[in-house]
């Protein structure tokens, strides 16, 4: 993913108003993220941890979504799969992520949701940069075939949110 300026990171956001995109927080520790290792930027808001922030390069522009964090995905020991990376974990690893959708539908409080990584950080576990606490079933396909489902995935997600109902 390319870097992208605060400003930038405000200013792409589609599904919600300008002044909640001014105000919303950064990912904390923003000057040692790691760009080149991201299919996107993902992060919770610490002080609201009912909240997370996901911007994705979609069409050739910075796309930035709002998720409201729902429940865990199940109870005690289960494992569950996230919807852009296909990582299992165990429950607690895993959330369910609800995005208002853009535009008037959004305002109408029509939502798009998906179970997804608590941490947001699909790109590290696809390229086997971070290891997720519950052991993952054997796959063999390649870091780039990874990385391009996860990019599939993501684009599916963000077309959902985006397109206009009718």
């Amino acid at each position: 993913m390319q870097s992208l300026t605060p400003d930038e990171i405000r200013a792409s956001f589609v599904n919600c108003s300008k002044g909640e995109a001014k105000r919303l927080p950064l990912p904390t520790a923003y000057d040692a993220i790691r760009w080149p290792d991201l299919d996107f930027l993902g992060w919770r808001d610490l002080a609201g941890p009912g909240t997370a922030y996901v911007v994705a390069p979609w069409r050739g522009e910075p796309t930035g979504l709002v998720l409201r964090v729902g429940n865990r995905a199940g109870h005690g020991g289960r494992k569950n799969m996230c919807a852009f990376c296909l990582t299992t974990h165990s429950s607690s690893d895993m959330d369910l992520m609800v995005a208002p959708r853009a535009g008037a539908a959004g305002r109408n409080g029509n939502t798009v949701g998906t179970y997804l990584c608590a941490d947001l950080a699909c790109s590290l576990y696809v390229r086997k940069l971070k290891r997720p606490a519950r052991v993952q079933p054997e796959e063999t396909t390649t870091t780039e075939v990874r990385v391009a489902r996860l990019q599939e995935n993501l684009d599916a997600f963000v077309r959902r949110v985006t397109a206009p109902t009718g």
